[in-house]
C-alpha cells in the first residue's frame, strides 16, 4: 500500500521532533537544569527548526496547527528526563540521536518546501534550516558553542542530503525512496564525519 506524500512528512515530522526533544534533554542533562528546564530546552530543539521554516514559507507554524507535535516533543523530553535519572549514559550520547534528528528533519523541512513549489535552492536550504536551527537554539540555552558552527561536519551533511532529495524529486523518484536515501546519506555523513573528526576549515586571522 502506497503512502501519500502528506502523510510521510508528517510521520517523518513526528518522528524528528521526537527524537530532537531527547537529544535536547540529554544535553542539557550535563548541565544543572530542573524539569522546567529540561522541558524547555526540548521543546527548542525539537520546534525550533521547523517553526523558522514555516515562518519563512509564510504559513502556519506546524506545532500551531496541530498540537500532536507539541504532545510529541513534551512527552519524548519527559520519557528522557525519566530515563536519565536512573540510568547514567555517556555525555556525548546526546549526538546520536542529534544525528537522527538531523536527517529526520532535513528531509522533512525539504519535502514541506517542494510541497509549496519552492525552487530547488530554496527547499534545499529549508531543509538545511529545519535540520540546524532549533539545536542552534538548544546548545545556546545550554551556554555551549553551536555544534553547526565548530563541530564536525553537520550543516554540510544536512544540505548534502537536502540536494540529494531535491534532485531525486526533479528526476521522479518516489516520495518514500526520495526520502529513505536522503535521510540515509545525511546520517552517514553526520555519523562518519563524528568518527573520524572531519571538518570544514577553521577560520584564523593572520596578524
Amino acid at each position: 500500500m502506497s503512502i501519500s506524500l502528506t502523510t510521510l512528512i508528517y510521520g517523518i515530522g513526528l518522528a524528528g521532533v521526537a527524537v530532537n526533544a531527547a537529544a535536547g534533554v540529554l544535553e542539557a542533562g550535563r548541565k544543572p537544569f530542573d524539569l522546567f528546564g529540561m522541558v524547555v530546552v526540548a521543546l527548542a530543539a525539537a520546534l525550533g527548526g521547523g517553526s523558522l521554516r514555516d515562518m519563512l514559507l509564510d504559513r502556519t507554524v506546524f506545532w500551531v496547527a496541530d498540537q500532536s507535535y507539541l504532545l510529541a516533543a513534551m512527552l519524548a523530553g519527559l520519557a528522557t528526563f525519566a530515563l536519565v535519572r536512573v540510568v547514567r549514559l555517556p555525555p556525548r550520547l546526546f549526538l546520536l540521536p542529534d544525528a537522527v534528528g538531523l536527517a529526520l528533519f532535513t528531509v522533512s523541512g525539504t519535502q514541506a518546501a517542494l510541497a509549496l513549489d519552492a525552487p530547488w535552492l530554496v527547499a534545499s536550504l529549508m531543509g538545511v534550516i529545519t535540520g540546524v536551527f532549533g539545536g542552534i537554539v538548544r546548545d545556546v540555552l545550554c551556554n555551549e558553542v553551536p555544534l553547526v558552527f565548530t563541530g564536525e561536519l553537520y550543516a554540510t551533511a544536512s544540505w548534502l542530503g537536502a540536494l540529494l532529495l531535491v534532485a531525486l524529486h526533479a528526476a521522479g523518484v518516489s516520495a518514500g525512496w526520495s526520502a529513505l536515501a536522503a535521510a540515509a546519506l545525511v546520517l552517514t555523513i553526520r555519523l562518519l564525519a563524528i568518527r573520524f573528526r572531519w571538518r570544514l576549515p577553521v577560520f584564523t586571522a593572520r596578524l
